[in-house]
């Protein structure tokens, strides 16, 4: 009898390791997702007497990715994110950065977003769930968030997810 409890908790520990292996660790569950965007009011970027809020994009459906100049994986999926940007509207949410890297940063690579604000401290990045860049959120027309990617975007994932999900939300 103790070796078939043995064997049947074995058995479910190697089913709970090949349930966990076979997860993707990009789609992690947001408790956001369905839930409005959480506010804030930044300074842009470029322009730091000004400021933008989520809610100056009500009524669109809108892309935040979430970016840094010392980040090198925002390098790589920055071509996908200025194709992105070609059709739908991209806001940069520059993360624990410094002006004074970031702006030639765009300069150089091509500056994609609609506008980027900065996010210095980090503190509205806390409030969307940031915990790493860059990081990609869907929000639709009425400023709920629909989808959110961890990592880098790649074209399939833009292809697969994003744009199927923006033409909807987008009807």
């Amino acid at each position: 009898m103790r070796v078939l409890w043995t064997s049947l908790i074995f058995a479910a520990l190697l089913a709970l390791l090949a349930v966990g292996l076979s997860l993707n660790p990009r789609e992690v569950p947001s408790p956001l997702i369905g839930k409005p965007a959480p506010p804030f009011e930044l300074p842009l970027l470029g322009s730091p007497d000004k400021t933008f809020s989520q809610k100056d994009m009500l009524g669109k459906v809108w892309i935040l990715n979430v970016w840094a100049s010392w980040c090198p994986p925002c390098l790589v999926e920055h071509p996908v994110i200025t194709e992105l940007a070609k059709t739908v509207s991209t806001v940069g949410l520059n993360y624990k950065d410094a002006r004074e890297d970031a702006l030639p940063w765009l300069k150089r690579n091509g500056d994609p977003y609609q506008l980027s604000v900065y996010d210095a401290a980090g503190r509205i990045a806390i409030d969307y769930g940031v915990y790493g860049v860059p990081e990609t959120y869907v929000i639709d027309r009425g400023g709920v968030i629909r989808y959110k990617h961890v990592g880098p975007l790649t074209p399939e994932i833009v292809r697969k997810k994003v744009q199927p999900l923006v033409a909807e939300l987008s009807k």
